[in-house]
């Protein structure tokens, strides 16, 4: 057994009339993310961090902004045909962990509806999944309340 780590990404700012969607879970808010597809911030780093583990690009790559195809997308569905991808390529899932930088709303009562949205969509136990919320103490454009930021590493092994 191989086992690889990865890491991810991603950031987008908030948008009036927009949902917000993080995990696969809408969040009550009254503005969301801004983006091509649902903007699904945490799911996108997640995706890059898997496909970093297994070398395999990056979320740009593999569904680019420029294609009309991939317009308001269900960031489940990409993380979806991610995981396929992976184990096309012989690599199993083994462990995510996310940290979700966010002044407001608070996240925290979503949390176990991420987890277990991100692990079914990823064909694991909700255990192997992971995720964190802070603030960043009112600095910056995160701590204006301007969008997210997503900090994600995935672990994965392939057999020899």
């Amino acid at each position: 057994m191989s086992t690889r780590s990865g890491i991810g990404y991603d950031s987008h700012r908030f948008e009036p009339g927009r949902r917000l969607v993080l995990g696969g879970v809408e969040v009550p808010n009254a503005r969301g993310l801004a983006g091509h597809s649902d903007a699904d911030a945490l799911t996108h780093a997640l995706i890059d961090a898997l496909l970093g583990a297994a070398g395999l690009g990056d979320i740009g790559q593999h569904f680019p902004d420029t294609d009309e195809h991939w317009k308001d997308a269900d960031s489940l569905d990409l993380l979806s045909q991610v995981a396929v991808f992976l184990e096309e390529h012989g690599f199993t899932v083994v462990h995510v962990d996310a940290s979700v930088v966010c002044e407001s709303p608070k996240l925290g009562p979503f949390r176990d509806e991420m987890r277990r949205a991100l692990a079914s969509t990823m064909g694991v136990s909700a255990r192997a999944v992971n995720v964190k919320f802070t603030t960043n103490e009112a600095m910056g454009w995160i701590g204006r309340g301007e969008g997210v930021a997503v900090m994600a590493v995935a672990t994965v092994e392939r057999a020899s």
